[in-house]
């Protein structure tokens, strides 16, 4: 449910906003206070690697206990080190979805008593589209439409950012997210977690050559993706004996790339195709801060003549800045929930895409 209040949709932009934003998506519990001109005031991140890195990835009731323990002194954090008071802000942003549905609920329920007891809006964010719209508060002079390939451990998708809320999906996985291949592929390696950043480490000592794995989906036409594939293709590279587990490291990330160079490639020429024109190509999502994939995708931005947008690191794993980011955009426009709105667990940026052929309930 969608309120929209007269008041906020009568002025362009106001002339100074808070926003507190709340993040409890999978295993990191964040609280950022932001404001409309992309400063951060403050933000904070309690990780939950610690505690899920017994079971090698991340165990969703462990999870959603954690959070209830963080969120709290988190927020009180933000707020005394910002010299701020529940009065002062203007909003709050919550993430509603999708993720793990405990952790989801457990942010969710915190914003909508926040703003139940102040009596401040509450917007419900999208997690991917904090994600989107994050390298709009990286980069304040990018502009809409923009083509973006988000990547994550639990997404994988090229989108066509139009505005706020409006987006078109261009392409999506069929199976595995690109950061779940990468979990998986360090849990057979036995790296350790989280995976992505092991992975990334121990391929700095190999050949990425040296190790024949397939590129899936390499000769569709369509732009999807798929890791399952790469994923069954190590396991057997490991379990051969025959190479070195750095160059098996090396070999499955240069793989990744490939894809996602060449999905991109297809997406871009696809939108081009059409006579769509885009500012800027951007890479947003916590695969994005894998310092071995920029490269590649700057080469493929400068051939189509367009700038690579990326957030720091820090802003591509999930944090509390991109949620009241998010928030914010939403909220200089009118769009304020109600506190009715559930938690999902599922949650398309775009509701109206097809399906992929042959791609599971991921997709």
């Amino acid at each position: 449910m969608i309120v929209a209040l007269p008041s906020l949709m009568m002025a362009e932009k106001p002339p100074m906003a808070l926003v507190l934003g709340l993040e409890s998506s999978c295993d990191e519990t964040a609280v950022a206070l932001v404001d409309n001109n992309g400063n951060i005031i403050s933000h904070h991140l309690a990780t939950q690697e610690i505690l899920h890195r017994p079971y090698g990835g991340v165990v969703p009731e462990i999870a959603a206990r954690a959070h209830v323990e963080r969120l709290e002194p988190l927020i009180r954090k933000v707020l005394n080190e910002s010299d701020k008071n529940l009065t002062d802000i203007d909003a709050i942003a919550a993430t509603a979805g999708p993720g793990l549905i405990g952790g989801v609920m457990v942010g969710l329920v915190t914003g909508k008593a926040l703003s139940l007891a102040c009596n401040k809006p509450l917007i419900a964010v999208n997690h991917l589209e904090g994600h989107a719209l994050t390298p709009r508060l990286a980069n304040q002079s990018l502009n809409f439409p923009y083509l973006l390939l988000l990547i994550s451990g639990g997404h994988c998708q090229i989108l066509l950012v139009q505005n706020v809320g409006v987006y078109r999906r261009l392409a999506t996985t069929i199976d595995d997210a690109g950061g779940e291949a990468f979990d998986k592929t360090a849990k057979i390696l036995g790296l350790g977690f989280p995976g992505g950043p092991a992975v990334e480490q121990e391929a700095l000592k190999g050949d990425p050559h040296a190790v024949p794995l397939p590129r899936p989906l390499i000769h569709s036409q369509e732009p999807h993706f798929s890791f399952a594939g790469l994923k069954t293709a190590v396991l057997r590279a490991h379990q051969s004996g025959q190479y070195k587990r750095a160059d098996i490291a090396a070999s499955f990330q240069q793989a990744v790339i490939d894809c996602l160079v060449n999905r991109s490639q297809k997406a871009l020429k696809k939108i081009e195709g059409e006579g769509i024109s885009v500012n800027a190509f951007v890479i947003a999502g916590g695969m994005a801060a894998n310092t071995a994939i920029r490269p590649a995708l700057i080469k493929l931005a400068e051939e189509h003549h367009l700038p690579l947008v990326a957030p720091p690191p820090w802003l591509c794993t999930d944090n509390g800045a991109m949620i009241a980011w998010a928030g914010l955009e939403r909220f200089r426009l009118g769009m304020i929930d109600g506190l009715d709105i559930p938690a999902k667990a599922r949650w398309p940026l775009d509701p109206y895409a097809e399906k992929a052929r042959g791609a599971g309930v991921k997709a």
